[in-house]
């Protein structure tokens, strides 16, 4: 016949519901997983906000290169391309784009396109459009837009991807307007 004996078996339940470590364990296996996702929403937010800035830096990089000479030609214009992307390090640049345009104001402060070149993305026509009237006639402006597509490594699967876009004018420095040579 078992006999049990309920007074060690009090005593036992007792001193495991006053045992520290158990009940410090139980609280990590609780908390780490809320932890280990801010932590990877804080890495997330913090490359966000990073990749904001470089594509702020990128277009007005290229912006002022292109409004330091009065004529630029193909070669030139891609060490710019080259240059904006050096913003960007050390991210992908698979999702990096760039717009460069230069304009002149005809007679009735219309902005008319001397050249474009575009990288992989669309043309920012609503940039050409925005500058209308800001400048009497046989004026100029480069505009440049640069565009990064970020798709965050944790957050991704709530969020998806973010697309940054930022625009740079800039007027020449040395002529009214840049021409293509």
């Amino acid at each position: 016949m078992l006999v049990i004996d309920w007074f060690y078996v009090l005593h036992g339940v007792r001193s495991w519901g006053r045992n520290e470590e158990a009940t410090a364990l139980v609280e990590a296996a609780l908390l780490f997983p809320p932890m280990l996702a801010v932590l990877m929403g804080v890495f997330d937010l913090g490359n966000g906000i990073l990749l904001g800035q470089k594509t702020i830096t990128s277009s007005q990089i290229a912006a002022d290169l292109v409004a330091r000479d009065r004529t630029v030609n193909s070669s030139e214009v891609e060490e710019i391309i080259d240059a904006a992307q050096l913003a960007f390090e050390p991210f992908r640049l698979s999702e990096f784009g760039i717009d460069i345009v230069s304009v002149t104001f005809n007679a009735t402060q219309q902005p008319v396109v001397l050249w474009r070149v575009t990288r992989d993305m669309s043309p920012n026509t609503e940039a050409v459009e925005s500058v209308r009237g800001l400048a009497p006639s046989g004026e100029g402006m480069v505009i440049v837009t640069v565009q990064y597509s970020y798709l965050p490594k944790f957050s991704n699967y709530f969020t998806g991807g973010f697309d940054f876009q930022e625009v740079a004018f800039s007027r020449g420095r040395r002529s009214p307007t840049v021409t293509w040579e």
